[in-house]
């Protein structure tokens, strides 16, 4: 019987492990609450400051010499075209031009080919001076409509193309209406160029935004016409030269992707472009460029990257030498606070 009570009030009696741990966490608890956990406060001395400023310089410069090398290895052709496809007679009057369905807008440009551009070759066209990035703009599209189509009817953000005719147009919005519809076709020589267009678009686009069963309806039929025109019996998850458009740009010029050349270009060889200049830029002073570019294991042609991180590392080491003649030229041992007593004594 005795041995059976000790062992009970053993069994009672709080482990000693679990009440230090409640103690633990009620200490830590209060030291959080009355901010006294401890922490690590890095001292700058100058001797510091100096030295991460310097190892900066020295990473950053070759890592933008590096990604400037790997941008200039990708090999671009750009031809400006708005202003040599219209006539000699419309120069002086470029939106008459475009405007008059009864101009013919067939263009021939030719592109020389000057180093070895390894296929595929990317196909963009560029836009400058158009604002897509414009708040009514942007906002003028209804996303639930790509998706679920005509049965999602709160599309007034898509005035003033959210209905023609008494009907409504899918897809609605300014930026849908004002899609780009400049043509190209590629050869070479008098040999026709592949061109691929499919699998221009982002995947996710394709698959999450624009519906699998959603068809242009009454789309481009009111009475001001802006740029391309869909096709009725394909629905908008298909047509990716439309969910390229889509996805508006941040920045007043942008480029997007067309197509891409599926044959290597060597060095002599001459592209014909034939091309439709139907798109109206004109009438804002806009440009229209056409870009044929290989790509590096860094993406496109995009200098900007490299040249940041070679500004920013050189400006790393031009600190650091100022901090190091400074220093130099007025040292100050470490806890020295004589400068703060002379301040207190005037």
């Amino acid at each position: 019987m005795m041995e059976v009570e000790g062992s009970n009030t053993s069994m009672n009696r709080a482990p000693p492990q679990s009440s230090f741990l409640r103690s633990s966490r009620s200490k830590a608890l209060y030291q959080f609450k009355q901010q006294k956990l401890p922490a690590c406060k890095p001292v700058l001395t100058p001797t510091s400051v100096i030295t991460v400023f310097m190892l900066m310089g020295f990473v950053f410069i070759p890592i933008g010499f590096v990604t400037l090398r790997a941008s200039r290895d990708a090999i671009e052709i750009v031809d400006r075209y708005d202003v040599e496809c219209v006539p000699e007679e419309y120069r002086t009057n470029k939106l008459s031009y475009i405007t008059d369905s009864t101009i013919s807008k067939n263009c021939t440009r030719y592109l020389k080919v000057q180093k070895h551009m390894k296929a595929p070759v990317f196909i963009y066209y560029q836009l400058d001076n158009y604002y897509q990035n414009h708040r009514r703009y942007v906002k003028s599209r209804s996303d639930q409509q790509l998706l679920h189509g005509r049965e999602y009817s709160h599309t007034s953000a898509c005035e003033p193309e959210e209905s023609s005719n008494g009907l409504p147009i899918v897809p609605c919005g300014l930026i849908a209406w004002s899609m780009f519809n400049d043509t190209f076709t590629f050869a070479r020589e008098s040999t026709k160029l592949k061109v691929s267009r499919n699998n221009i678009a982002w995947k996710s686009d394709r698959e999450h935004k624009f519906g699998k069963d959603v068809y242009p309806f009454n789309f481009q039929n009111g009475s001001l016409i802006g740029g391309a025109k869909l096709d009725p019996k394909v629905p908008l998850s298909d047509q990716e030269d439309f969910i390229v458009w889509m996805r508006a740009a941040a920045l007043l010029s942008f480029r997007k992707l067309y197509g891409r050349i599926e044959e290597d270009l060597e060095p002599g060889n001459v592209v014909v472009v034939n091309l439709m200049n139907n798109y109206n830029t004109y009438s804002f002073s806009g440009q229209k460029k056409l870009i044929l570019s290989t790509s590096s294991w860094l993406g496109g042609r995009n200098d900007f990257l490299g040249i940041t991180y070679i500004v920013v590392g050189a400006s790393s080491i031009i600190i650091s030498i100022i901090f190091m003649l400074l220093h130099l030229k007025n040292p100050r041992p470490y806890g020295d606070n004589s400068w703060n007593k002379k301040s207190l004594s005037s």
